[in-house]
């Protein structure tokens, strides 16, 4: 039997320090450029794309992406090795920089296909994902996963998986501070009910200090990210991002690059204009890039005029980019 043992690659080579979470219904490309609008480095992760579905669906609409969406990450559902090994060969071949393995979703359509949250109590079925993955392609393999679940969530348990995961060829964990319940809490209630445990990741780090730990969940501020790049390293934004996208636009500054720009609101908007006019002449409609703009002016005067307008307007037959114009002069109006 192998046993761990730690590698030589630097923690911060892989370029996890800020992360974008992989969010069902959220993290598309549209809103993935929207946010490499306002940082050039946070690592952006892909909503959870099954094995299945990318295999037997359309591939090719699945996988496109803007190359300026780099750096990458593919999040991918599965539990058969030889379909993920496949899986893997179609991320490095689209250019894709990372690929995730989802061990961490409770949602019972995920479990019924035997991956998310689940896998934690297969740890030996992980490990050969991963290394089937691993085997056939150049690209890091990385999981998101838990800190438990149900009744398994002590730190012998986490870190035993995280071990036999590690051995596979996994350097990269990214860990949801909070155990998941795979029956009684719906997918909202288990990123919000169960009690965050950021000690439990913390002693993790410190016994694999060869691995990169990446923490997630709960991390809702600029404060909050700095206080745990003390100890992790790199975090990953969820819901936040969503709600308040405009707090990523003084990240580069802040972990990447002292010179960095930091666009204003309007700028980021005036920025985002080319690229919707490139997506409405292939056919997309307007709502679904601008449901990802509705919290650019959180916290601003007139917020809530601008998401009014855009939610009443953009599904509009013909709605073009004069909808975005238009909602921003109501809140330079309002403020």
């Amino acid at each position: 039997m192998q046993t761990y043992t730690g590698n030589t690659r630097s923690p911060a080579a892989m370029g996890h320090r800020v992360c974008l979470a992989p969010m069902m219904g959220y993290t598309d490309r549209h809103f993935r450029y929207f946010i490499r609008l306002m940082s050039r480095h946070t690592r952006l992760y892909t909503e959870m794309l099954t094995s299945g579905a990318l295999l037997h669906g359309d591939t090719r609409r699945y996988l496109a992406f803007h190359d300026a969406e780099h750096p990458l990450a593919l999040q991918i559902g599965g539990s058969e090795p030889r379909e993920l090994a496949q899986c893997a060969r179609l991320a490095a071949e689209y250019g894709y920089d990372e690929i995730n393995l989802n061990a961490g979703c409770p949602s019972e359509r995920v479990q019924s296909g035997r991956f998310g949250a689940c896998l934690m109590l297969e740890p030996q079925l992980v490990a050969e994902c991963v290394a089937a993955m691993v085997a056939v392609s150049a690209i890091p393999v990385t999981v998101k996963t838990r800190v438990g679940v149900d009744q398994h969530d002590s730190y012998e348990h986490l870190a035993a998986f995280v071990r036999a995961v590690a051995v596979a060829g996994c350097q990269a964990f990214i860990i949801h501070a909070r155990k998941a319940w795979l029956r009684g809490l719906s997918p909202k209630q288990n990123r919000e009910v169960p009690p965050l445990r950021y000690d439990v990741v913390e002693k993790l780090k410190r016994d694999f200090p060869e691995l990169t730990i990446v923490v997630n969940g709960g991390i809702q501020t600029l404060q909050a990210m700095h206080t745990h790049l003390v100890s992790f390293d790199g975090v990953m934004i969820g819901r936040e991002a969503v709600a308040n996208p405009y707090l990523f636009a003084d990240i580069d500054r802040r972990y990447f690059d002292a010179d960095a720009p930091v666009l204003s609101r309007t700028q980021v908007l005036e920025c985002w204009l080319p690229y919707v006019t490139e997506e409405l002449a292939h056919g997309v409609p307007l709502a679904r890039m601008t449901r990802h703009a509705l919290g650019l002016f959180q916290g601003c005067p007139g917020v809530r005029h601008w998401r009014r307008y855009l939610s009443e307007h953009s599904g509009r037959p013909g709605a073009g980019i004069e909808i975005l114009r238009d909602a921003r002069c109501s809140i330079q109006a309002v403020a």
